[in-house]
């Protein structure tokens, strides 16, 4: 979505793309024709990352939802505290197929303070990864945005093993495929009864 504010232009001869500009992209003006020709499509904004003030405000014009991913905000601050607000206009994520699954990304891709800070938040001990995946899950669900994503491999509790896909690597993405017996595993049943206490409308697919 950062590319219809303003994106990089860089010369189609260049052999790397440091020596560029950036470019006004087409704004909201090109939402708009999209919109007189094929009416209020469902989109949402792929806004993560470093994002501009004016992103975000073509992003409000629009009237898009963002993007909230986990992984990427839960972080304690220099006293160990950590808490996350999400407006409603948004979507929230556990993970995406770029980051590793959450089980993976509690035990892999945390320091020993964020993974305790984590743990707290979530009132799991510290070592129990899956435990703290289960909690991540509702607490997406408790937030307060629109629409709750999880991923599959989050749905089932899955380890790095079963990791989507990780970019600026090649070899073994998109592997990974849902057994046929994943429904004996889904705990269907939880998903229902946080659909509920939270008041949203489940879909498992």
């Amino acid at each position: 979505f950062r590319g219809f504010e303003s994106y990089w232009e860089v010369d189609g001869k260049a052999e790397t793309a440091i020596d560029g500009r950036w470019v006004p992209g087409p704004g909201k003006a090109f939402f708009d024709q999209v919109a007189k020709a094929l009416g209020n499509l469902p989109i949402v904004a792929e806004d993560l990352g470093i994002i501009t003030d004016e992103v975000e405000e073509l992003r409000d014009a629009c009237g898009f939802p963002g993007m909230k991913v986990l992984h990427f905000t839960l972080y304690p601050n220099e006293e160990g505290r950590m808490g996350f607000i999400t407006p409603e206009n948004s979507v929230v994520y556990t993970g995406t197929h770029d980051n590793n699954t959450t089980v993976g990304w509690y035990e892999q891709d945390l320091d020993d303070a964020s993974r305790f800070a984590i743990a707290r938040l979530l009132g799991v001990e510290p070592g129990n990864a899956e435990e703290v995946c289960s909690r991540l899950v509702e607490y997406a669900y408790a937030s307060n945005s629109k629409l709750a994503v999880i991923p599959m491999q989050d749905v089932l509790g899955l380890d790095q093993d079963s990791r989507m896909n990780k970019p600026g690597t090649v070899g073994t993405n998109w592997s990974w495929r849902l057994l046929p017996d994943y429904q004996k595993k889904a705990k269907a049943d939880r998903l229902l009864e946080l659909c509920r206490k939270y008041n949203r409308k489940g879909k498992l697919s």
